[in-house]
């Protein structure tokens, strides 16, 4: 039976006190870079989080979502993801949510030992007497948990929370904002009141990262969140972004640049203070521990010319070059943290394809066409694939 409070030493009678939480969220522990492991790195900003979680003597932390890259997570991220958990509990009970990455039932099944570290997960969702809301007496505060739905799930919700049968018949925003009120609709301002997500707000700007399936296909309106809401915790787009709405909503953003559409976003955790019966007030902390990603453009030699610049970053690098074979060997010797090495797309390719006739005309005539279309200027390709056609007739 999951437990309904934790075990906090009780403020003086008559005392309100400010709750200090700490948000984090998509940790996406098991994301690689072009297949590069970046295990080292999560052990790393996990770390430094729980260092900063110590140092503001939080008295709870948030996670909302997506702990894992993928919903069967290998042994390794498994343990980096549960000692990053129990390290946090070592400072201040853990509240987590699970996200679209994660599997609902493995981290059901893991649940009860979580929780004898002070960790509980809902990963499923659930009505607010049944684990939906978590109370928290001796610091006056409630927090409503929602896990990621998808639309195809969100019928089963609707049943759990006991919704009326006509209201199966909306859209998914509009059953998603009628589980937010059913969760929330015993909150009074006599209390802290917070809502910890996973889910996407109209509003909220992508960091690059994300997967664009999960994100705004499924989003809902800033208004759904009442204004008795203290804060609103939530996680799955990986900026680190305040959403105009009535209560002060949040996405704490991804600990690490996890992709080159992130590479100027600014990674940190929030610092959240909140009093019952006012707005919290938000405070980014931002982090220093993870490689950097980069994008380098330009031609070889301007790009040869940042050689040493760029620390331990893993890089993007464009090149505008004509094509040749062994060029992005010639980037990775000069770079060894290049993970992508792509070119330019001509002029004239970029403005739609070039329609001839071809009936008639040899494989060599064409395939040397094609070269000249895409800026391709090598000489050994054209005699390559005289000597490889020659050798197909042969057989």
């Amino acid at each position: 039976m999951r437990p309904t409070a934790f075990a906090i030493p009780s403020l003086a009678p008559g005392t309100i006190a400010a709750v200090k939480l700490m948000h984090t969220s998509d940790w996406h522990v098991g994301r690689t870079i072009r297949g590069r492991s970046r295990a080292d790195e999560h052990r790393a900003v996990l770390a430094e989080i729980a260092g900063i979680a110590a140092a503001e003597a939080v008295d709870l932390v948030l996670v909302a979502g997506d702990l894992f890259d993928v919903s069967a997570p290998s042994a390794e991220s498994e343990r980096i993801v549960y000692e990053a958990l129990l390290d946090l509990a070592e400072v201040a009970p853990v509240l987590v949510v699970s996200g679209n990455h994660d599997h609902p039932r493995r981290l059901e099944a893991v649940s009860p030992l979580l929780e004898l570290g002070r960790v509980t997960v809902l990963a499923l969702p659930a009505r607010a007497d049944e684990g939906g809301v978590f109370r928290l007496p001796d610091l006056n505060t409630r927090v409503a948990l929602l896990p990621f739905l998808s639309q195809r799930a969100i019928v089963t919700a609707d049943d759990l929370m006991a919704l009326d049968p006509d209201q199966h018949d909306g859209r998914y925003a509009g059953r998603l904002g009628a589980i937010i009120g059913k969760l929330t609709e015993d909150m009074t301002t006599d209390e802290v009141n917070i809502l910890c997500s996973h889910l996407t707000v109209h509003g909220g700007e992508m960091g690059g990262g994300e997967r664009t399936a999960h994100v705004f296909p499924y989003a809902i309106a800033a208004q759904s969140f009442p204004g008795s809401l203290s804060y609103v915790a939530l996680g799955h787009l990986h900026r680190l972004q305040k959403v105009p709405a009535p209560a002060p909503v949040w996405y704490s953003g991804s600990p690490l640049q996890l992709d080159f559409g992130e590479v100027d976003d600014t990674k940190g955790v929030l610092v959240v203070e909140a009093e019952p019966g006012l707005p919290a007030t938000v405070r980014e902390v931002w982090l220093e521990t993870g490689r950097r990603l980069i994008r380098l453009n330009g031609t070889l030699e301007q790009v040869e010319a940042l050689v040493g610049t760029t620390g331990d970053a893993y890089l993007k690098v464009e090149l505008n070059e004509p094509a040749r074979a062994g060029l992005a060997d010639e980037v990775r010797r000069l770079f060894p943290d290049a993970v992508d090495v792509l070119l330019a797309a001509p002029a004239e390719q970029r403005t739609g394809p070039k329609v001839e006739a071809r009936l008639g005309r040899s494989a060599a005539d064409l395939f040397r066409e094609y070269l000249q279309d895409r800026g391709v200027d090598d000489p050994r390709l054209p005699a390559l694939f005289d000597v490889l056609l020659e050798e197909t007739y042969e057989t």
